[in-house]
């Protein structure tokens, strides 16, 4: 019976889904060229702030203009080679796309990656970590070797890098793909001489003789049943890259029960977990021996980030 119920709620999801796509595909018919830009926000399938997103995108591209131009020259109307964009942009919104893969490229804390299905989209509440190691190093007040476990699009290294220059890092990843990209990023940040990649699953990607003044981690949480997985932006991502296919906490079992033998003594460990998660995440920091362990909360009041100490 509850699987039954599972099942119809599930298929009067995607019905709704099927029918908003629908209705938003339609009203795209609304949109012509010639019309100002006020008008394609007006008649646009999308959420204002979502057209606004995608017509910045375009000012730059075609006109070299700002983000201010949406409302300082909001009667001005696109080209035809800028419009055709738009209507592409804007379908392919319509149909689930997460805009940071349609621009190519996300803001996250004080620099902006580039983004691709290979990578996690780099999310707010992640800023968190940043944040914790960057107090960290402050506190240390001195070089700082930095471990990024699963750096995907190199968000949390890179913002580190980028924000202070007492930071060494090293930053894994066992996808190619995903390297390929926090590469690019590196290059692109003008951080390659301060943040290193390496390739392997978890620990096994920097060897046994290394440690690290701190530890950071995002791994994926998210258990393999839970249907946000097959909704919004998620159905976009690389599912490796949100769940590990079981309970949600297998991957922080490896990473917080192995930090002892990476860190140096009195080393910091920091870990993203789900909302849901804080007390098994706190039950496993102990576990592992670790002290003075801190839950830390993000924007919305949310238990987001658990940190512990190897004794000194």
């Amino acid at each position: 019976m509850a699987i039954l119920m599972i099942f119809a709620m599930l298929l009067r999801l995607s019905i709704k889904q099927s029918c908003l796509r629908h209705l938003a595909i339609a009203n795209t018919s609304r949109m012509s060229i010639g019309q100002s830009l006020r008008e394609l926000i007006g008649n646009c399938a999308l959420p204002a702030n979502e057209a606004r997103i995608l017509l910045a995108h375009l000012l730059e591209k075609y006109y070299q203009l700002p983000r201010s131009a949406l409302l300082s020259r909001d009667d001005m109307s696109l080209n035809e080679q800028a419009f055709q964009e738009w209507e592409s942009l804007v379908s392919r919104r319509v149909n689930g796309e997460p805009i940071a893969y349609i621009l190519g490229k996300k803001g996250f804390h004080n620099i902006e990656l580039l983004v691709a299905p290979g990578v996690l989209i780099p999310r707010p509440e992640t800023e968190l970590l940043v944040d914790i190691v960057l107090a960290e190093i402050t506190r240390l007040n001195q070089s700082t070797r930095v471990l990024d476990l699963g750096t995907g699009s190199g968000a949390i290294a890179l913002a580190v890098a980028s924000a202070t220059p007492l930071a060494s890092l090293i930053a894994t990843d066992q996808s190619t793909e995903a390297l390929v990209i926090a590469r690019q990023n590196a290059k692109f940040l003008n951080l390659t001489d301060q943040v290193q990649f390496s390739q392997g699953s978890w620990y096994e990607a920097v060897g046994p003789q290394n440690q690290f003044d701190v530890i950071v981690s995002n791994p994926p949480y998210i258990t393999d049943r839970d249907p946000h997985l097959t909704q919004g932006d998620l159905r976009f991502e690389p599912p490796s890259a949100l769940t590990d296919y079981a309970s949600g906490l297998s991957c922080l079992e490896i990473i917080i029960s192995q930090a002892d033998e990476f860190l140096k003594p009195g080393g910091l460990i920091v870990v993203e977990h789900g909302f849901d998660q804080s007390e098994a995440v706190i039950a496993l920091m102990k576990l592992a021996g670790l002290v003075n362990i801190q839950v830390h909360l993000d924007l919305a009041g949310l238990s987001r980030a658990a940190s512990g100490r190897k004794s000194p």
